[in-house]
């Protein structure tokens, strides 16, 4: 009868990768090296503040085998970030930090609206979220987008007229909506001041 693992080393048992080019041990093994890297930390440091033995710790970051989820928290744990960092397409830290300056807007022809990302257009994502400004009398129309697009938004200041397929609805501020937007709608800003509006936009998949 073989002779059982102790506790802890069964705690660290590693799951063999299904070949060279298996994405979720390729995706865990460049988030480590680059989570890693980014805090100049070497694999014996990284063992060290872990509890995770240095050899297990080159073979994650190698791509020859993908952790469990156990010892997957425990790298998490020293390396002081979530573990959605390691599974995550172009995964940020668990916090980023947008400065105004840094944001991506969008205006249109007339500078009457702009759109401005409240997020990071460089990761994988479902939900967005924007700062709406409309100029006084400012009117803004949108053919739709993805089948199953949900538009949740909230106005900070002023007032807006959102139509969604002709039909209307006045926002004061304060006031929120929430509207299947994959079918044509318009915002429109009724008084001669600017309306200020946040929106979070739900997509039924993922976008890359």
């Amino acid at each position: 009868m073989g002779q059982s693992l102790p506790l802890e080393a069964h705690d660290q048992v590693l799951l063999p990768a299904t070949g060279v080019d298996d994405p979720i041990s390729q995706r865990v093994a460049s988030n480590l090296l680059r989570l890693r890297s980014k805090r100049n930390l070497s694999l014996d440091g990284l063992a060290r503040a872990s509890g995770v033995s240095r050899a297990m710790l080159a073979q994650i970051e190698s791509g020859r085998s993908v952790p469990s989820i156990k010892v997957l928290c425990k790298i998490a744990q020293g390396l002081k970030v979530s573990v959605a960092a390691f599974l995550d397409d172009r995964a940020f830290d668990g916090v980023a930090v947008l400065p105004a300056r840094q944001s991506k807007r969008l205006v249109n022809s007339d500078g009457s609206f702009v759109s401005r990302a409240l997020f990071p257009f460089d990761c994988s994502r479902q939900v967005e979220f924007y700062e709406l400004r409309l100029a006084g009398l400012a009117i803004e129309d949108s053919p739709g987008h993805a089948p199953g697009t949900q538009e949740n938004l909230v106005v900070a200041q002023g007032v807006l007229e959102i139509s969604v397929n002709e039909e209307r609805f006045l926002l004061a501020t304060g006031d929120s909506i929430l509207f299947y937007a994959d079918q044509p709608h318009t915002y429109r800003n009724p008084s001669n001041s600017e309306a200020v509006a946040y929106l979070v936009t739900t997509y039924a998949e993922r976008l890359d």
